[in-house]
């Protein structure tokens, strides 16, 4: 019942459309934005479809998702929209879980006791904020700061430090675990912080935030920059690439290629992670492998990429540049690394041409000094040759 004597008497809103309608089908409306006659024309909709990747949370995608499809179904069935889906793919992304810290307050005192040490002492479990702890070791001046009771707070060390417990968790404030992406940026750079997220595990898993591992992606990043700059010089020149530099390249190529379409992006930054260690040890700067490979880095750290694209001398940005593609006559290998097996026991590798035929693959390693040892004068019973893959003598 309304009291319209009320002064702050509102009428009640009964347009529940453009909440619900307008919120699960506004992807249409992309598809023919200036049409004043109908919220998508028939041909614009032939032509642009589904939406290709509906990416959401679990939680999110029974709600909106159930919506969309709703409305996409009622929406065919009166003609308005050519596909009964609305989208070609569902992926719900996995949760980020808190990774929460402990400390250990020895009961009926402000003492607390590190990890290791706390089976000596009766104590009580306190989530603390992970913002002042540092790889599991707490920030003692911060934690005396965080909140008045803790002023005057002593502390039981190991080697000098207090060690914090942890345990994964919901993120929550009540828990003291929620990690604030401004700290990590302002200490690691925005880079960091997006491939780290993306090395955390399979995007449609659930997986927890764990700043132990943050290190390990920066240490990358610089890793990269050092085949880029030494102190104050700039490595980068036009050489022509080795083969093995450009095999590296182009298997990196490939392998990004592949996840990208797959959304392994988890495992996209190892593969960059061994190709930069690969080009280290090859202490390759050539533009024609560093250009294609900050190409290729530019989605997941976008800013270091531009940088180096334009250090290669480009003007316009690395989000223009062509997606590099891999060249397939790189990947093939010139060499095959065999397990030389004695009655089934691999005792040793050889490393032969890639072209070289059983026989003589069989000669080489009966011909091969370490080959004699392990006979010890026996004669051979079977050899046994599986191309490219391994040798087997039973004797």
């Amino acid at each position: 019942m309304t009291n319209n004597n009320n002064s702050n008497y509102y009428p009640l809103e009964l347009n529940t459309m453009p909440g619900f309608a307008g919120s699960s089908a506004y992807y249409l409306r992309y598809e023919d934005p200036h049409n004043p006659d109908a919220l998508v024309s028939k041909e614009a909709n032939e032509y642009w479809q589904n939406v290709d990747l509906y990416l959401g949370g679990s939680e999110h995608a029974t709600g909106h998702l159930i919506y969309s499809r709703f409305w996409n179904k009622f929406l065919f069935d009166i003609g308005a929209v050519c596909r009964e889906e609305p989208f070609k793919k569902l992926i719900n992304q996995g949760m980020i879980q808190g990774r929460s810290n402990f400390v250990y307050r020895i009961k009926g005192t402000n003492k607390f006791v590190s990890y290791n040490l706390k089976n000596d002492h009766d104590t009580t479990e306190i989530h603390v904020d992970v913002n002042i702890v540092s790889n599991d070791v707490l920030d003692i001046d911060r934690f005396r700061r965080w909140r008045p009771e803790f002023a005057d707070a002593e502390f039981v060390l190991e080697n000098g430090k207090y060690v914090c417990g942890y345990a994964v968790e919901k993120m929550s404030k009540s828990m003291y675990n929620v990690v604030n992406p401004d700290d990590i940026v302002e200490k690691y750079g925005a880079d960091t912080l997006r491939l780290y997220e993306m090395f955390l595990g399979p995007l449609e898993q659930s997986k927890p935030w764990d700043t132990n591992g943050i290190d390990g992606v920066h240490r990358f990043l610089k890793k990269l920059w050092g085949l880029v700059y030494k102190e104050d010089k700039l490595l980068i020149n036009n050489d022509k690439p080795a083969s093995e530099e450009l095999k590296t390249l182009h298997k990196t190529i490939r392998k990004i290629a592949f996840d990208i379409e797959n959304f392994s992006f988890n495992t996209s930054v190892s593969a960059f992670m061994i190709c930069v260690n690969e080009l280290t040890t090859k202490k390759c700067s050539k533009r024609a492998v560093i250009e294609p490979l900050c190409i290729l880095l530019a989605p997941f750290a976008p800013h270091i990429a531009e940088e180096i694209y334009h250090l290669c001398g480009n003007e316009t940005s690395v989000c223009d540049a062509k997606f590099p593609e891999y060249d397939e006559s790189y990947l093939i290998e010139s060499t095959v690394k065999y397990p030389i097996s004695f009655n089934g026991k691999v005792r040793f590798m050889l490393e032969l041409p890639a072209d070289m035929s059983p026989a003589d693959v069989e000669k080489a390693a009966l011909s091969n000094e370490q080959a004699a040892k392990f006979l010890e004068g026996k004669p051979t019973k079977k050899i046994i040759v599986v191309p490219g893959k391994i040798v087997n003598i039973v004797f």
